[in-house]
């Protein structure tokens, strides 16, 4: 590993979610790229924001999501809070024409229910030309990649994202056997199996397309594009392979978030790029991390602490810090996570309730999931689901 140690210093306040960098570049192709007359012979920058939702449960998946922007010179003076200021609110609000973008913790509570969260990350979602109008759909694009290479470390199977299979072929005299739903990697688990949800659950999808179209516009005003939004949904057992694998669920988590990182990001790109994270747990050392990802480029390490880590590669900076979701694309990778969490739950005591009616539902926390696993016992045997497929071990 090619580590070199530089003078650390303080890294200047991120204006609205950025910090200084150098460099130049030209666009990268993703999967949602317009071209912007105010931006043109601007020299052009990636910001990523990356967050997860789901580690401590015990039951339902963990999910982590990237976000990428593209923005116009200097990555790290871009003030997003700024920028979207017409459109977005950094706390609640009850303007009929602002979302609420925060950390998801902020944004949802069981209280206030799923609407407030889905009508932001719905809205966001309507900045790409991806489908989010059901919840397979969402989902299967999210995990989607367009990054062939092999994700790097010791266990590379299963680090790998699962892709969906292509639908199967009905024979012409049996149409009786077609399926209404498409295959996806989410028929692993039985509560997934057979069952969609439209999207979205709770908002108009009028509204939504309205105030994404003004959400587009202040976008174009100050020449910020979502280039792709990509997250890592992990189910069951592919969670407790991978902790197994490396006999702790944060290097488990460590690992699929850098491995999800890689897919989107090029370290040899000409483009200044600056990465956002959140730390992972007491962690302060990340160039372990990602020279597993890399092919012998040098890694500087800027400084390591308890607040923050930050390394360059290359034209790009990584910052891993905590309270990471004061940065938008950070902030907007939070909620994406919390949003798929939630839903997979809600699927997840849907399937449970058909077999255990009485059943209170849980969000799967270590006590409470406790208490469901007990309560369902009696079924998942009748229903020989094995409990790899159910229950984190770690």
């Amino acid at each position: 590993m090619n580590t070199y140690n530089t003078r650390c210093g303080v890294i200047p306040r991120i204006a609205g979610g950025a910090a200084e960098m150098s460099g130049s570049g030209q666009p990268q192709t993703g999967t949602f790229i317009k071209s912007r007359p105010s931006t043109k012979g601007c020299t052009l920058g990636l910001v990523i924001g990356m967050d997860e939702a789901g580690y401590g449960p015990n039951l339902g998946p963990l999910v982590i999501t990237a976000t990428v922007w593209q923005v116009p010179g200097d990555p790290r003076k871009t003030d997003f809070w700024k920028s979207f200021d017409s459109v977005v609110s950094q706390s609640a609000t009850r303007n009929a024409g602002r979302i609420h973008v925060a950390d998801s913790k902020e944004v949802y509570s069981p209280s206030r229910g799923l609407q407030p969260l889905e009508r932001s990350i719905q809205t966001i979602f309507g900045l790409t030309s991806q489908d989010s109008t059901s919840f397979r759909s969402l989902c299967d694009w999210l995990m989607a990649t367009d990054y062939s290479g092999s994700p790097s470390g010791d266990f590379p199977e299963l680090l790998r994202r699962p892709t969906s299979p292509p639908p199967q072929k009905v024979p012409s005299d049996r149409p009786d056997t077609a399926s209404q739903f498409s295959p996806s990697f989410l028929d692993a688990e039985p509560w997934f199996q057979n069952c969609d949800l439209s999207l979205p659950i709770g908002n108009a999808a009028v509204e939504i397309q309205e105030l994404s179209a003004c959400l587009n516009t202040a976008g174009d005003n100050a020449g910020i594009q979502l280039v792709k939004i990509s997250s890592d949904v992990v189910l069951t057992e592919r969670f407790n392979s991978v902790s197994e694998f490396y006999k702790s669920k944060g290097a488990a988590l460590s690992r699929f978030t850098m491995g999800l990182l890689r897919s989107v990001w090029e370290p040899d790109a000409a483009e200044p790029t600056l990465i956002i994270g959140d730390k992972h747990g007491g962690r302060s050392r990340y160039d372990e991390l990602i020279d597993e990802q890399l092919d012998g480029q040098m890694i500087f390490r800027l400084c390591e602490g308890r607040q923050r880590s930050s390394y360059r590669v290359g034209a790009s900076e990584l910052h891993f810090q905590t309270k990471a979701e004061e940065h938008f694309p950070v902030a907007v990778a939070s909620m994406v996570c919390k949003y798929v969490r939630e839903i997979s739950m809600d699927l997840f005591n849907d399937f449970w309730r058909q077999h255990v009616p009485e059943i209170n539902p849980t969000k799967g926390y270590p006590l409470d999931a406790k208490r469901f696993r007990q309560e369902i016992a009696a079924a998942q045997k009748k229903l020989s689901i094995p409990a790899s497929t159910l229950w984190r071990e770690r």
